[in-house]
């Protein structure tokens, strides 16, 4: 891999990965951080390929100006929780609460991106807990532990020590999104593969799943548009 930039206002740094099963140069840009990543296959000069991505910058200034604004989590912003869009106040109590759909928050504005997200993981952790106890006791099954992070690459995961991983972010979602997250994770503890085997279990444990795993596709990256102080 290599870092390299396109000269211009902005300038736009470029991540250039070589890549052994690639067939031709690619241009791809994140739609979590905006990452541009150059893909060139192997044989192919960097050079070839920094020429390729200086011939497509018209495309990729057009793809950057038009991404989503980024949100930075403080007092009077509204943020998504649970699939509802939830206003940040100021809090004179001593804990975050959610009441009368807002979310009041102790402290200074400089500290509530740090207690918001520590309330969402809490929230997040809970929920995710039950959902998997649900859907793990309907396959009589049972999994090592459960562990939060805030993953960019994938909102759950299922390891073959029977570890479930999970997104906290999925909490800003609606509930039926958690809930088949869930349900997919535990299925691979039967499962460990996307067979249509696979597939037929996460229909035995949450039937209709196709509608929140299409919001997923087509919403989730929205959830990273939320900054917390990172």
């Amino acid at each position: 891999m290599g870092q390299h930039v396109l000269w211009g206002k902005p300038n736009v740094e470029i991540l250039l990965r070589k890549s052994a099963k690639a067939r031709r140069i690619s241009l791809r840009i994140s739609g979590l951080d905006g990452r541009v990543t150059l893909t060139v296959p192997k044989g192919v000069s960097e050079r070839e390929g920094l020429k390729f991505a200086r011939q497509k910058e018209s495309w990729i200034r057009d793809q950057l100006l038009t991404r989503p604004n980024t949100v930075d989590v403080r007092f009077d912003a509204t943020i998504p929780i649970q699939g509802e869009h939830i206003r940040i106040k100021p809090s004179a109590g001593r804990r975050v609460e959610l009441f009368d759909e807002i979310l009041h928050v102790p402290g200074s504005d400089e500290t509530v991106g740090s207690k918001v997200r520590a309330w969402l993981k809490a929230r997040a952790r809970d929920q995710l807990a039950a959902a998997s106890d649900h859907y793990a006791a309907q396959l009589g099954l049972g999994y090592a532990r459960i562990s939060i992070r805030d993953t960019r690459s994938r909102w759950g995961s299922c390891s073959s020590a029977k570890g479930l991983m999970y997104s906290w972010r999925l909490y800003m979602a609606p509930p039926e999104v958690l809930n088949y997250v869930a349900a997919h994770e535990v299925a691979h503890l039967k499962e460990m593969n996307h067979s249509p085997a696979f597939w037929t279990e996460v229909d035995e444990l949450y039937p209709g799943y196709e509608t929140p795993r299409r919001w997923l596709r087509d919403y989730g990256s929205d959830l990273h548009l939320y900054r917390f102080g990172d």
